[in-house]
């Protein structure tokens, strides 16, 4: 029987729906600013797209579009600036940073005020997450933890396994995963016999950056699958880790690719932007 399809861009529509209602209470509207350093296509096309969804939830929002060669001065300065105005809520920096520039994305991240880090990506915040405590949870783990409670998914005694240990996805979805009393197992590129791990995962989460990673072969029959990865095949087209078509005959359910995860880390921003005007006295 063919997996029941998770409709990230319906979720999506809903949270933001909810978030311009609560938004609407505010005395002052949220206020969101994203820094674009260089001219990476793919990162305009994102922060063309938080700005229309700012827009929807009815958000103050500002764009800061600097040349590449801004340096890595100018662009902490224009942090601390932005970090010092109230009617900004959230500051989101663009990653990745221009190549072949002298860029520490790290200092750039340390610099935001963790009141305002809406990406969660600081230090603090990151610490909060780990003893479940937090303002802010990383966009994509929060959106695919929404997910899994709008199908009735409950990690509770699964068995999870997350193939990738990145920073912003691996690592705080793993630990979300456990906070909702998941069995979390971490696989990574020197995992041995990955397959062997992957087909005993009750939740499989893929986010590698590679097409076609997870075959058919490597997942058990009614897991569910959730495909973080965006990437693109030799063709052309927007594709994740998972070899879709195939994988949907034996999992209970899985996300698409586009319209899966992508919509609701969206979504999620300006979740977690409604949370820090509150913790701003907004509301």
């Amino acid at each position: 029987m063919a997996a029941v399809i998770i409709d990230g861009k319906a979720l999506a529509a809903r949270c933001k729906g909810q978030v311009a209602q609560e938004a609407k209470r505010f005395r002052t509207r949220p206020g969101l600013a994203v820094i674009l350093v260089g001219n990476d296509p793919a990162s305009r096309v994102y922060v063309t797209s938080k700005r229309k969804d700012c827009e929807e939830c009815g958000f103050y929002s500002e764009e800061f579009a600097l040349p590449a060669e801004t340096g890595q001065k100018a662009l902490l300065e224009l942090v601390d600036v932005l970090n010092a105005r109230p009617e900004i809520d959230g500051i989101l920096c663009q990653l990745p940073l221009p190549k072949g520039y002298d860029y520490d994305e790290q200092e750039v991240l340390l610099r935001i005020d963790p009141s305002k880090d809406v990406d969660a990506f600081h230090p603090a915040n990151v610490g909060k997450i780990m003893i479940g405590n937090y303002d802010f949870l990383p966009c994509t783990p929060a959106g695919v933890m929404e997910m899994l409670e709008e199908y009735g998914i409950d990690p509770a005694g699964k068995r999870c396994v997350v193939v990738g240990r990145s920073n912003i996805v691996g690592k705080p979805q793993a630990m979300l995963l456990l906070h909702k009393h998941g069995t979390v197992t971490i696989c990574h590129s020197r995992t041995p016999d990955l397959a062997s791990i992957t087909r005993q995962a009750d939740i499989l989460v893929a986010a590698v950056g590679k097409v076609g990673l997870i075959t058919a072969e490597m997942v058990k029959p009614g897991a569910v699958v959730i495909d973080v990865a965006m990437n693109r095949n030799e063709a052309g087209k927007l594709c994740g880790d998972v070899d879709f078509a195939p994988v949907a005959e034996k999992a209970s359910y899985i996300t698409p690719v586009p319209g899966g995860v992508g919509p609701m880390t969206r979504a999620m921003l300006m979740k977690n932007t409604l949370t820090a005007a509150k913790l701003h006295g907004k509301e």
